[in-house]
């Protein structure tokens, strides 16, 4: 259905676009970062009817649009910072995937002409002239009889603070703000009214994928996503010698994250917890806050916790990812009692078998304190979901060949889907040695859960 529906839209538009001219996305040479250019904004139109056909939009006069249906909601789409004047690779992706989803206006903002410099505290500075440009447009739309709380503004790093000073000068009144990533430099440490905040919309949610760098550090939204704890994204280049890929990948994964979640390739569930490593060590697996809803997903449908999120104040959650598309993973809380004499430090693998598929999780971001009779709980986060699970396969490790390869007596081991409100998996008296053990599991017993 998703498919037909995309081939749809790209036919009709694909008929509209040979009857009429389309607007592009400014593109700038590299000298243009050179040399500077005049701050100018252009605000590009979107809908079913021209999903690949961009109509110019007047900043003055919206009834000359009839394309432009206010009584709709409205979606903007605001990017960042610029350095050698291309257009950003994923917005025409961004732009079918919004209109599959949903019939919405959707608005590219192309403030390229101020985002395109050598000089980033210039388009620092020109993120406000921006907002000011943007927010008339939007005070012209409410004069129409555009509603405030049916637009949703998408802001990618500085285009998240611009969408944070629009949504401040509408004194908070537009629907809501997805900040990917908001930049970090100039903006770190500053007071609420220089940058985005929970105040600028009715609901703000916010990505954090490169605090360490390029983006912001702290908790900026009603609730903060912190993909992989927010920095070192899986696949990656972890060194300078990878050239640009190095500096900017993180930063734009921002954006690869919230079109998978768009396109329904997979829902991303986010723990809520303190620090990224209690969410990796199994602390965070509990969702009681969230009532029935469970704990929330990360990207386009969060607003279905809306009201929650609303009601707990400022949440900061978290979530692991894969290296590439689908993203998402599959989580599990493993609980292990062993009835070795002595403790032992190690780390797991679980493999799980089923549906003609192999998924893998690899616990191994610390070494794990095993003790007799003591009941310890693991987080497994698996590349790959497995609606049945056939077998088990584990692994143990010391994670040093220097020492002796130590046996590892399980008492009890016990899975639960921590995505999914399926019976959890338990197997009884496991003996794991320097090698793979594959069993079948068997549903636990009532008390056992």
């Amino acid at each position: 259905m998703f498919l037909l529906k995309y081939l749809a839209l790209l036919l009709l538009t694909a008929q509209i676009r040979k009857a009429q001219a389309c607007d592009e996305f400014t593109d700038l040479a590299f000298g243009h970062a050179i040399i500077g250019t005049t701050m100018k904004t252009r605000l590009l139109l979107y809908t079913r009817e021209n999903v690949t056909c961009g109509t110019l939009m007047s900043h003055t006069d919206i009834s000359n649009h009839p394309q432009f249906n206010l009584s709709k909601p409205t979606t903007f789409v605001i990017h960042g910072y610029r350095p050698t004047g291309s257009p950003p690779m994923w917005l025409q992706r961004i732009i079918e995937l919004l209109l599959i989803r949903k019939d919405v206006n959707v608005i590219i903002v192309d403030w390229n002409h101020g985002a395109t410099s050598l000089n980033y505290f210039r388009v620092v500075e020109n993120t406000h002239k921006e907002a000011e440009n943007l927010t008339a447009f939007v005070k012209k739309m409410q004069e129409c009889g555009a509603s405030m709380s049916s637009i949703h503004m998408i802001g990618v790093s500085l285009g998240a603070h611009i969408s944070g000073f629009v949504g401040a000068n509408l004194n908070g009144s537009i629907g809501r703000i997805t900040a990917l990533d908001p930049a970090g430099p100039e903006f770190n440490g500053t007071p609420p009214e220089m940058r985005l905040d929970p105040s600028d919309a009715l609901f703000v949610d916010v990505l954090h994928t490169d605090i360490d760098s390029l983006g912001y550090r702290e908790p900026i939204g009603h609730v903060d996503f912190y993909a992989n704890g927010g920095t070192d994204q899986p696949g990656c280049p972890k060194t300078i010698f990878s050239g640009g890929a190095y500096f900017k990948c993180d930063h734009q994964r921002s954006v690869l994250l919230y079109l998978d979640s768009v396109s329904y390739t997979c829902e991303s569930k986010a723990y809520p917890c303190s620090t990224y490593k209690d969410f990796l060590d199994g602390n965070c697996t509990s969702c009681d806050r969230f009532g029935d809803l469970g704990c929330p997903v990360f990207g386009y449908n969060v607003t279905d916790w809306k009201d929650v999120l609303l009601e707990l104040g400022q949440t900061k959650v978290f979530f692991s990812t894969n290296t590439v598309s689908p993203f998402c993973m599959t989580n599990f809380r493993v609980d292990m009692m062993i009835w070795n004499k002595d403790v032992r430090w190690g780390y797991i693998t679980v493999k799980l078998h089923g549906d003609g598929k192999e998924s893998v999780a690899k616990i191994n971001h610390a070494a794990t304190k095993f003790r007799r009779y003591t009941e310890t709980t693991l987080l497994a986060q698996f590349d790959k979901d497995i609606q049945e699970v056939k077998t088990i396969s584990l692994t143990f490790s010391s994670g040093n060949v220097f020492t002796p390869r130590y046996k590892l007596r399980l008492l009890r081991i016990r899975l639960t889907n921590l995505d999914r409100k399926d019976r959890p998996l338990c197997r009884y008296d496991i003996l794991l040695e320097n090698k793979e053990v594959t069993f079948r599991p068997i549903p636990c017993e009532e008390s056992n859960f």
